[in-house]
């Protein structure tokens, strides 16, 4: 019995090295174009409207490698879905390549201290396909929400679609990519559902298919998504989003969140 666990704790360690050595050789493809990440800041709305600041961290899904208009991005996109109602100010902290141990590292203080209304956190693709294990994920991303939360932001979780339908994996990591994704995924619903702030995308519908199914959704880069794969990640969002700002405003008499 003691034989059995040991090898059965071993295998998802093994899965997740497959998985990032698979990964390194993948994304050094030389026969495949890559693309310089963005910056998706911006403002937006009548200037006498009431203030909202969203500040966006996480990884590429953020910085858009591979979208020609910026205002294609997926969170400009729905950042701008507000300006009839307020005047938005969106701030891009995000990193391409970023896991969760790099957003604590490298984004959250700066995140802190520009006191958000709401912030949105898209990571953990990294940390699936790299190898990270889900329990330090679990760690990493509710230290990132609290210490949001703790600032007076509402927290929007983007968590993760099937990662097992990017084009640029190969069949032999297809299966495992899907299968840490969805355990990825779940530890981002996890963390939200502990929160009082947090909302999380919904990434088990449309976007799980989406991807799946069409392959256009794609960039060039057969990893990234392109303009029409970031409409489905903002279609996707805004319903979280709204859900955020309304629990935003339903704090700001008690704790007034700064412009």
């Amino acid at each position: 019995m003691v034989v059995k666990r040991k090898v059965a704790s071993a295998l998802p360690v093994a899965a997740a090295a497959v998985v990032a050595g698979e990964l390194v050789r993948a994304v050094y493809r030389r026969d495949l174009p890559t693309f310089q990440n963005q910056d998706a800041s911006g403002v937006f709305g009548d200037p006498s409207s009431p203030p909202l600041r969203i500040v966006a961290l996480g990884d590429s899904s953020v910085t858009a490698p591979g979208v020609e208009d910026l205002d294609d991005v997926w969170i400009r996109s729905v950042a701008k879905g507000f300006a009839d109602r307020y005047r938005v100010e969106l701030i891009s902290l995000a990193v391409g390549g970023a896991k969760a141990r790099d957003v604590i590292d490298g984004q959250l203080a700066e995140a802190i201290r520009l006191r958000p209304h709401v912030a949105s956190v898209s990571v953990g693709s990294n940390d699936a396909l790299r190898g990270t294990r889900p329990g330090r994920f679990r760690l990493e991303l509710t230290e990132i929400v609290e210490r949001l939360e703790e600032a007076g932001a509402s927290v929007v979780i983007y968590g993760m679609g099937d990662l097992g339908s990017i084009p640029r994996l190969p069949p032999t990591l297809r299966r495992i990519a899907t299968r840490r994704s969805e355990i990825f995924d779940r530890v981002c619903r996890d963390v939200a559902v502990s929160s009082e702030r947090a909302v999380k995308v919904h990434t088990r519908g449309r976007m799980l298919t989406a991807f799946r199914e069409d392959k256009t959704l794609f960039a060039d880069d057969l990893f990234h998504a392109c303009g029409r794969g970031h409409a489905v990640f903002a279609e996707g969002a805004v319903p979280a989003f709204e859900a955020a700002v309304a629990i935003a405003k339903r704090f700001e008499s008690q704790e007034p969140l700064e412009s």
